[in-house]
């Protein structure tokens, strides 16, 4: 059996609210583009999602993660 990824933003219970990550927004579905930006809401209920957790980032945009870059217990040094 293997573990989950933690880094691959699919599994809810690793994002939190203060974290780094990138998301892929819907209109860059397509390209792949990547946005970087810290997570203020966790909008995916569920505990996880084949696509990734969809969140809202610090300035309103809304995608889904992609990679967790830092969590919030790596932001309090």
């Amino acid at each position: 059996m293997t573990m989950p990824n933690q880094n691959n933003g699919r599994n809810r219970q690793a994002i939190q609210p203060g974290c780094i990550v990138d998301i892929i927004l819907k209109e860059d579905q397509q390209s792949g583009k990547k946005t970087r930006g810290m997570v203020k809401d966790i909008l995916t209920n569920s505990p996880t999602h084949p696509h990734g957790i969809k969140v809202r980032i610090n300035d309103g945009r809304i995608g889904r993660v992609i990679t967790i870059i830092t969590t919030n217990e790596q932001n309090r040094d």
